[in-house]
C-alpha cells in the first residue's frame, strides 16, 4: 500500500430516508498530524467516517487521498488504501477469541489453514508495544468494554494501517489507558501516520489534537488550529450554546436504606474471585458513587444486584427482601432499573424500533398489553411522548434502535429506566461515550431521580462526575470496598490513591 501524506473528503454528503446525515462537509488531514472531529451525537462525524472506510457510499462529493480521487466501496478497500477504522460500537464476534477475531480479516498464504498462534504472538507484541494488553486466548463474550476496546485498537494496528480513524477510542479506557493511548498517538504521528480522532472528552481533544474541526447538524460551523481554542468553546461550537454541568445539592437527611449489600462474594467471568466481600448501603433519595480504576469489580458488582451474576456467598437486600440469585424479571419487577455500560447489546437490543426497545420492560403489562394483546395505538402515543420529553434524536419511533448515534440510545435507555418510576437505580458509566450537550441533559435526570426520592448507584471512572453528582463515593480495588468517603470530603488526589489501592493511615 502507498503511503498516505494528505487525506480530503470534499463537498461530502449522505442523505437517508428522513434525515440528510452529513451536507457538503469537507475536512483535510496531512501525514505528521492529528485532527480531532467534534460534534453532538448525531451531528453526523460516524456516519462521515463510516463514507471515508467504505460503509457508506456518499450521494455526493469525493475522496482524495494525496490529491487523487479514490473510490471506497467497503472496509477492505480502505484498508488496501492504508485507512483503518476503530468503530465507537465494536465489531467483534462474541463468541470467538481475541486472536480469531484479528485474524477474520487476514488473507493467509494457505486458504484452508489459518494459522493462529503466529496471530496471537503478534497480538501479544502489539500489546505490549502500545500498552494495550489483552489475553489472546480470552473470548471477547469474557472481556470487560475497555478490554474489548483494546482488541479494536490492536485489530486496526495488526493490519498495517498507515491512517487511522478513532471513532470515541478512549470512550470504555481507565485514565491510566487513555493517558497511554495518547503519548502513543503522538509517537505514532512522528512516523508520518495520521489520525482522525472522535471524542467527547474535551480534555483529551486538546492534549492530543493539532487541529479541530466541528459539525452540527451535518454541517462544518468551526475550524481551528487546537492551540488558539480550548475546552469552553469548543462545547459551545459543538452544542451552539453554552453548556453548564450541574452539580448535586447537599442534603442532611435522606430516606430509609433501600439497597444493602452485605459480604457479597462473586466470580469472574474467567473463574477468579471478582468480589470479594463487598459490603454497602444505599438510601432513598442517594446518589452513592463507585470510583474504581476499569476491571476492579464494577461489572461484577452492577451485575449480581441487577441478577445477571450468580452471587457465591452474601446478601443483597432490595426493600427488605433478599434478592440473591432471584430471577433477573423478578428484580426489575421489585423496582430496580439499571443503565448497563454495554447499551448496544446488554442495554437494548439493537435491531429492535425504538418504540419496542422503549417498552421492552412492560410490554406484556397494563396499558401496554391487555389481555396478552398488545394495544399498539397507547404504544405509538407513549412512546412518541417519551421520545419528545427525554430530547431522543430519530427519524421516527419505528427508526431500528441501532441507527441511532450512542447519545440518543443512551437517552433511550435512561427514559425507559425513568419513566418506570424505579425506587433504585444503578447507573454503570451512564455518560461513556456521549457528547458534553447529552451528558448535561443525562445528569439533569439523574439529579431529578434523586431529588425525587430514587436511590442512585452510579458507577462511572470520571472522577468529575463522581464529585459533581454524589452524596458519598465508595472507591473499589481488587474487589473490595476499600473507603466510603462524604463527596464533599472527597478530592481527586484523595479518589486517585485510593484508586490505586493507597489508604491513607
Amino acid at each position: 500500500m502507498n503511503k498516505i501524506l494528505s487525506l480530503e473528503m470534499v463537498n461530502i454528503t449522505k442523505r437517508f430516508p428522513g434525515v440528510i446525515a452529513n451536507q457538503d462537509v469537507n475536512i483535510k488531514v496531512n501525514a505528521g498530524e492529528v485532527m480531532a472531529l467534534l460534534g453532538e451525537n448525531g451531528a453526523g462525524k460516524t456516519t462521515l467516517m463510516n463514507i471515508l472506510y467504505g460503509l457508506y457510499n456518499p450521494n455526493e462529493g469525493d475522496i482524495l487521498i494525496n490529491g487523487k480521487k479514490v473510490k471506497i466501496r467497503s472496509p477492505q478497500n480502505a484498508l488496501d488504501l492504508g485507512i483503518g477504522m476503530v468503530h465507537q460500537h465494536f465489531m467483534l464476534v462474541p463468541s470467538l477469541t481475541v486472536t480469531e477475531n484479528v485474524a477474520l480479516g487476514i488473507n493467509f498464504k494457505n486458504k484452508f489453514k489459518m494459522d493462529l498462534k503466529v496471530v496471537a504472538d503478534k497480538i501479544k507484541k502489539l500489546g505490549e508495544k502500545n500498552n494495550l494488553n489483552v489475553d489472546p486466548n480470552a473470548y471477547i463474550s469474557q472481556l470487560s468494554v475497555g478490554e474489548q476496546q483494546r482488541v479494536e485498537i490492536i485489530k486496526a494496528l495488526y493490519h498495517g494501517a498507515n491512517f487511522l480513524v478513532l471513532d470515541e477510542p478512549t470512550a470504555a479506557l481507565t485514565p491510566q489507558e487513555t493517558d497511554q493511548l495518547i503519548k502513543w498517538i503522538r509517537e505514532i504521528i512522528k512516523d508520518d501516520m495520521g489520525v482522525i480522532f472522535i471524542s467527547h472528552k474535551l480534555k483529551e481533544v486538546t492534549e492530543v489534537s493539532d487541529k479541530v474541526e466541528v459539525l452540527r447538524d451535518g454541517k462544518n460551523v468551526f475550524s481551528v488550529q487546537t492551540n488558539k481554542t480550548n475546552v469552553d468553546e469548543l462545547a459551545r461550537e459543538m452544542a451552539g450554546r453554552d453548556i453548564e454541568l450541574p452539580t448535586v445539592d447537599k442534603k442532611n437527611e435522606f430516606g430509609d436504606v433501600v439497597l444493602k449489600v452485605e459480604d457479597v462474594w462473586a466470580k469472574s467471568d474467567k473463574g477468579t474471585d471478582a468480589l470479594k466481600g463487598i459490603s454497602l448501603a444505599l438510601k432513598k433519595g442517594e446518589i452513592l458513587g463507585i470510583a474504581g480504576v476499569s476491571g476492579n469489580g464494577q461489572k461484577e458488582l452492577a451485575e449480581v444486584i441487577t441478577g445477571f451474576r450468580k452471587v457465591n456467598k452474601g446478601k443483597i437486600n432490595f426493600k427488605d427482601e433478599n434478592i440473591v440469585n432471584k430471577s433477573i424479571q423478578y428484580i426489575i419487577d421489585q423496582g430496580l432499573g439499571f443503565i448497563p455500560e454495554d447499551r448496544l447489546h446488554m442495554g437494548t437490543v439493537p435491531g429492535f424500533k425504538v418504540k419496542e426497545n422503549l417498552i421492552l420492560k412492560d410490554y406484556l403489562k397494563y396499558p401496554f398489553c391487555k389481555n396478552f394483546i398488545l394495544k399498539p395505538k397507547y404504544i405509538e402515543s407513549y412512546c412518541k411522548t417519551t421520545v419528545d420529553e427525554y430530547d431522543i434524536k430519530c427519524p421516527n419511533i419505528n427508526t431500528p434502535t441501532h441507527a441511532l448515534s450512542g447519545g440518543n440510545i443512551q437517552k433511550l435507555i435512561l427514559s425507559r429506566e425513568l419513566k418506570r418510576n424505579p425506587v433504585a437505580l444503578v447507573a454503570s458509566y451512564p455518560i461513556r461515550g456521549v457528547d458534553i450537550g447529552a451528558i448535561e441533559y443525562i445528569h439533569e435526570k439523574l439529579l431529578e431521580a434523586r431529588n425525587n426520592d430514587v436511590g442512585i448507584l452510579l458507577i462511572t471512572e470520571e472522577l468529575e462526575e463522581l464529585l459533581n453528582l454524589s452524596d458519598r463515593i465508595a472507591v473499589i480495588y481488587e474487589g473490595k470496598i476499600l473507603d466510603i468517603l462524604e463527596a464533599d470530603k472527597a478530592t481527586k488526589s484523595k479518589l486517585g490513591l485510593l484508586m490505586a489501592g493507597v489508604k491513607e493511615g
